[in-house]
């Protein structure tokens, strides 16, 4: 089905026609709730970091391994697509809320690709007032040009500028950030590694409570 680039009135959106505009989402095993992704192969920032060796794009874990397989990829394609219909924020409301799920993140692979991205996830977290929403990025610029014309972002949406190198310290930003270490964690350290890679009950990187979270090197 192609892209629609027409406006689906929300009271005529059923999953099928949202799932058909946004793509599916995903549900990993090691989190809590639902997350959604595309190719890592499209982060503006992180493609470059990918090749600088000491950077925490350097070796990504989204561009092998499980990522690589052939119905990933095309997920990621479809949901790359649906980015340009004027219904995925709407279709992204729909998939989200009715999931009957709490928490959500943003690009497990991936990440934001323009300012009207960051603006459609800020609407989306603004209709879904009961759905924690995490969005770790690398998009300082986009992140700063948002705040700099409209403020804070809602309560429920924690955006995570992330330091680009290894073992440095957190960016200098007023809202949240996060990390990664190989040996001493900066800030609240994320204990999945230490629980069978999994969040369990630990809700660090969805509160806006905690300032920094540094992940383990993997």
């Amino acid at each position: 089905m192609q892209t629609i680039l027409f406006a689906v009135p929300p009271s005529k959106l059923s999953k099928k026609l949202a799932t058909s505009i946004a793509g599916s989402l995903g549900k990993p095993s090691k989190m809590p709730g639902l997350s959604y992704g595309i190719s890592a192969k499209k982060c503006n920032v992180g493609s470059k970091l990918a090749l600088v060796p000491g950077s925490v794009c350097h070796g990504c874990y989204a561009l092998k391994a499980n990522y690589s397989y052939p119905s990933v990829m095309q997920a990621h394609q479809k949901r790359l697509e649906g980015l340009d219909s004027i219904s995925w924020a709407d279709s992204m409301v729909k998939l989200i809320g009715g999931s009957g799920e709490s928490y959500f993140r943003w690009h497990d692979s991936g990440d934001l690709q323009s300012l009207q991205h960051l603006l459609d996830i800020v609407r989306i977290a603004e209709r879904l007032p009961n759905v924690s929403f995490w969005l770790p990025t690398k998009e300082k610029k986009l992140v700063y040009q948002y705040r700099e014309t409209f403020g804070d972002f809602p309560a429920n949406l924690c955006v995570r500028l992330s330091a680009a190198m290894v073992n440095i310290t957190a960016p200098a930003y007023a809202g949240n950030t996060s990390t990664v270490h190989t040996t001493t964690a900066i800030g609240s350290e994320c204990p999945a590694p230490k629980q069978g890679n999994k969040c369990l009950d630990c809700r660090a990187c969805w509160s806006r409570e905690v300032k920094n979270v540094s992940y383990n090197l993997h």
